[in-house]
């Protein structure tokens, strides 16, 4: 049984990550914008995102972008936070989020 509020989540390897799932995840405007509060503002809790959704469809959202690979999802005390794997992602496709992002 995990110890703290939440049961660890997984995260992909960025070397698994596939490029139809990237895009498949940033397809969604809502998902869009999670990310550019992130780009732009850095890590963030789940709650302080401000988006006109239930609590139960961002959490879908923070999920999609995590599998994807997008985001990496940590505890800091009594709050999930969000931070971008934009490093990471660059470095197996260069610039793709940033375009998808500027496109759209």
């Amino acid at each position: 049984m995990p110890i703290g509020r939440w049961a660890p989540l997984s995260h992909p390897d960025v070397a698994s990550v596939e490029v139809d799932d990237l895009l498949r995840a940033l397809a969604d405007p809502t998902r869009r914008q999670i990310v550019r509060l992130l780009l732009a503002e850095g890590d963030r809790p789940c709650g302080t995102f401000g988006l006109p959704v239930a609590a139960s469809t961002l959490s879908h959202h923070f999920r999609t972008l995590r599998k994807a690979g997008i985001l990496r999802q940590y505890d800091d005390g009594r709050q999930r936070m969000n931070t971008l794997r934009l490093d990471e992602l660059d470095e197996r496709f260069p610039g793709l989020v940033r375009t998808v992002l500027d496109a759209s």
